[in-house]
C-alpha cells in the first residue's frame, strides 16, 4: 500500500461528514498526515471551528482484529473521567464510505513529547520529575476498575504471560527469516519459566514509552497518553517492564534508550527507583520474577521487528528503514539472553 493511497482524504466529504455529526464542527479544513510510522495513520484536521486530530484505519484488506480503531475509541471514551489523561474522543465512523476506512476523531491537545529518554531538552533537576508523573500515570492506568468504566469484556483474562508466549512465538515462526540460537534459547526458556497466574488483571496500554505521552508544556504533568492500538486487558507487569526493556535499548537510529548510559549524573531514575514508586502506587510488594517480564518484552519486540524485516524483505513494509531493522532481533535476543544466564 503505497503512502499516497494512505494520505487520500476528500476533505470536502469529510467536512460535510463530520459538520453533521460532531458538535460544534464547521469546515473548511485541511488534513496533514503526522510524520512518523503509525499503523494507522494520523492526521492533524485543522478546520474553521477547532483542530482535531483523525486516526484512521489504512485502506484496503485487513487482517482480522487489526488496526481496531473502534477499540482504541472505546478505551478513550472509558477514560474520559478517570485519572488517566486522555485526548477527548468525539466521534466514531465506521462507515467506509466517507474516507475509504473507519476512523475515529479526538481532541487536538497541543504540549511536548519527548523522543529521548534521557530527556536533554529538560533541566536536569526536572528530570526525575517527568519520570515520576510517567509512572503515576501507569499505575493509574493499571488501577482502574475496568468494571467501573465499561472495559470488563475489553480482553480475555487470565493466563495471559501463558498466550502471549504462544502468540508471539507464532508471529515470530510466521516470519522467520533465518536460525537463529538465541531466539530459540529464549523461547524455550520463558516456556519454562513463566510464572504461575496470580490473578492480576487489569488494562493494559500495550506501547507504554516515553514517546507515547503528551506533557503540558514545560511542566511535568502528562496532558494525554496516545496509540492505545495494542490495549487490552492483561497483566500488568507487563507494561512495566516494556517501559523499562525500552530503557535499557541502546541508543540507535531506531529509537532512543538509555543503554550504556549513567543515569544517576544524567539525573534520571534508577531502574529499582522506578519499580519502587510503581510498587508503592499500586500496593504490591517487591517483583519476584522481574527478569522474565523484562526477557518476554524482549521477546515480544523482538517477534514484533522480525515481522518488519520479513516484509521489507517481500518489498511491502510500510517504513523505509525496515531492512536495516532486521538487525535489532539480533540485538534484543542477545540482550534477553543476558537476563536469562
Amino acid at each position: 500500500m503505497s503512502d499516497s493511497t494512505v494520505n487520500e482524504i476528500d476533505v470536502v466529504l469529510l467536512s460535510e461528514y463530520l459538520e453533521r455529526h460532531v458538535d460544534g464542527f464547521s469546515g473548511p479544513i485541511t488534513a496533514e498526515k503526522f510524520a512518523g510510522g503509525q499503523s494507522n495513520p494520523t492526521f492533524l484536521i485543522q478546520a474553521a471551528s477547532d483542530q482535531y486530530v483523525l486516526r484512521r484505519q489504512p485502506p484496503g484488506k485487513l487482517l482480522k482484529s487489526a488496526h481496531a480503531v473502534d477499540r482504541e475509541y472505546q478505551v478513550l471514551t472509558a477514560l474520559s473521567q478517570s485519572e488517566v489523561p486522555v485526548a477527548r474522543a468525539l466521534h466514531l465512523c465506521q462507515d467506509c464510505d466517507v474516507i475509504g476506512s473507519m476512523f475515529y476523531l479526538m481532541s487536538y491537545e497541543p504540549g511536548e513529547i519527548f523522543w529521548d529518554p534521557a530527556l536533554p531538552a529538560v533541566a536536569m533537576d526536572q528530570r526525575k520529575a517527568y519520570y515520576s508523573e510517567i509512572i503515576r500515570i501507569l499505575a493509574a492506568i493499571h488501577n482502574l476498575d475496568v468494571n467501573k468504566v465499561g472495559l470488563a469484556e475489553f480482553g480475555r483474562p487470565g493466563n495471559y504471560f501463558e498466550r502471549q508466549i504462544g502468540r508471539w512465538t507464532q508471529q515470530y515462526r510466521a516470519a522467520e527469516t533465518d536460525h537463529k540460537p538465541e531466539v530459540e534459547r529464549l523461547i524455550l526458556w520463558l516456556d519454562a519459566h513463566c510464572p504461575a497466574e496470580d490473578g492480576q488483571v487489569s488494562l493494559v496500554h500495550g506501547d507504554f514509552r516515553i514517546d507515547n505521552i503528551i506533557f503540558y508544556n514545560g511542566e511535568a504533568r502528562g496532558r494525554a497518553v496516545l496509540d492505545w492500538e495494542l490495549a487490552t486487558l492483561g497483566h500488568p507487569l507487563a507494561d512495566l517492564a516494556y517501559f523499562c526493556m525500552c530503557l535499557r535499548l541502546p541508543p540507535s537510529d531506531h529509537g532512543k534508550g538509555l543503554g550504556g548510559l549513567n543515569r544517576v549524573e544524567l539525573g534520571l531514575p534508577t531502574e529499582a527507583e522506578i519499580v519502587n514508586q510503581y510498587c508503592v502506587l499500586r500496593g504490591v510488594p517487591s517483583i519476584d520474577n522481574w527478569n522474565f517480564y523484562l526477557a518476554f518484552s524482549f521477546f515480544r519486540l523482538a517477534s514484533i521487528v522480525q515481522g518488519v524485516y520479513k516484509r521489507a524483505q517481500q518489498g511491502n513494509a510500510s517504513n523505509a528503514n525496515a531492512l536495516a531493522m532486521g538487525k535489532l532481533v539480533d540485538v534484543l535476543a542477545h540482550m534477553a539472553n543476558q537476563l536469562i544466564e
